[in-house]
């Protein structure tokens, strides 16, 4: 008998089945499908996740205080002077700028007509360069406001439209942070999440009114200094050169830092890494279902067998052999998983291109990414959930001798 034979005589023998078959492919279509969607679904989070990451800069480097690798007991925070040092071009020439911030979360803003939070981050004229920041409307915090602590304010636009329902003609508006009244000096282009969350939900005020009247600050002191290198090559030099300014400043040996310089590379990394690990964690979930879409095809072959007792006995008193009956029933248990494997492939699709559109509707820019890996991954396995769960039942029927087969009823 050729392979095309089998093929067609395994078709039939399901074919007489229809409803019970169906159901048998059902278990292996949700088990696929919920394979593909939580692999591409976790891949897709994944690349948004690094995008967003890498949309600050290659070349940017994040400079904090304290260190996770160390214990130590007098930690000195990082201070204006600290950002001044490494501006020095003579002792970082890897370093082409630095931009000291305070920051805060959850900051009342007001308009005359709605109020919200967000993050408020003292900043100065070096931020837009070295965090690669685009006015949309208006103009960045200059030098002069900084210095004289201007009350003047740069929006996001998701900040603006919450405050003014709108992202344009807001210059010279009046915006209250904590009760103070802010002038807006601009809106900023939008930039989607980043490393930190949204960048769009922010307001961007002169570094010394910050330190002084909303966030308030003891003496010089910053919380983060965003440093940025040449270019991406020149990063590992930037952040020697860096690391060793501030062990010179805070009075610190190698290995006993009281601060911790991080790269964009270093954030890629981690993200990576944590996004591998939430999707092969959906993955693992979802291959369970699968699982148990494959002990549903042993139990529908197991019945088969059963059903089909007289007529495996009739073959084999013919002539079939031992190799012919395993081979029918392992053929038939592979067609109901593969069948299932391949329409289990196409909802997973649908069910991910969905959760990507859900994604976009409620404004979080997420694309579910279906490899071509995942779905020879999927396909693959449901192959061989087929056949391993056949196998049990295949030798079952081809172990059945010929005369008690046709006797039985």
């Amino acid at each position: 008998m050729t392979l095309t034979q089998i093929i067609i005589e395994s078709l039939e023998s399901l074919n007489s089945n229809k409803l019970r078959s169906g159901l048998t492919i059902l278990g292996i279509v949700i088990g696929v499908a919920a394979v593909i969607a939580m692999l591409a679904i976790g891949q897709g989070a994944q690349d948004s996740i690094t995008g967003s990451i890498s949309g600050i800069g290659t070349n940017l480097l994040f400079v904090f205080s304290g260190n996770d690798q160390t214990e130590l007991r007098n930690i000195r925070p990082l201070t204006q002077a600290d950002a001044d040092a490494l501006a020095d071009p003579f002792a970082a020439p890897s370093v082409v700028g630095v931009a000291p911030v305070i920051q805060s979360n959850s900051v009342r803003l007001s308009s005359a007509t709605d109020q919200t939070t967000a993050t408020v981050t003292g900043v100065t004229p070096a931020y837009a360069p070295v965090r690669n920041y685009v006015v949309a409307e208006g103009e960045f915090i200059t030098e002069e406001q900084n210095l004289g602590r201007a009350s003047v304010v740069l929006l996001g636009p998701e900040l603006a439209d919450k405050l003014f329902g709108r992202t344009e003609g807001l210059v010279g508006e009046t915006v209250r942070i904590e009760g103070q009244p802010f002038r807006v000096a601009g809106v900023l282009e939008s930039r989607g999440g980043g490393a930190f969350g949204s960048e769009d939900n922010v307001a961007l005020i002169p570094l010394s009114t910050a330190r002084t009247r909303i966030i308030r600050r003891s003496g010089d002191r910053v919380d983060v200094i965003f440093a940025q290198a040449i270019n991406a090559e020149s990063v590992p030099q930037a952040s020697e050169e860096i690391a060793q300014i501030l062990r010179a400043r805070h009075r610190t040996d190698v290995g006993a830092d009281d601060f911790t310089v991080f790269s964009q590379q270093d954030f890629l990394q981690t993200a990576a890494t944590i996004t591998g690990v939430f999707t092969t964690f959906l993955g693992g979930i979802a291959a369970i279902s699968l699982l148990v879409g494959g002990i549903g095809i042993m139990n529908i072959m197991l019945v088969s067998v059963a059903e089909r007792t007289r007529e495996i006995g009739l073959r084999k008193a013919l002539g079939a052999r031992r190799k012919d009956i395993l081979v029918q029933f392992l053929t038939e248990s592979s067609l109901l998983s593969l069948i299932g494997g391949l329409v289990g492939i196409f909802f997973g699709w649908l069910i991910a291109t969905a959760v990507g559109q859900f994604a976009a509707a409620s404004g979080t820019p997420f694309n579910p990414n279906i490899s071509l890996s995942a779905v020879l991954l999927a396909t693959l396995f449901s192959a061989a959930v087929g056949l391993f769960f056949g196998i049990y039942p295949a030798n079952r029927a081809a172990a059945l001798e010929p005369v008690e087969a046709l006797r039985y009823e």
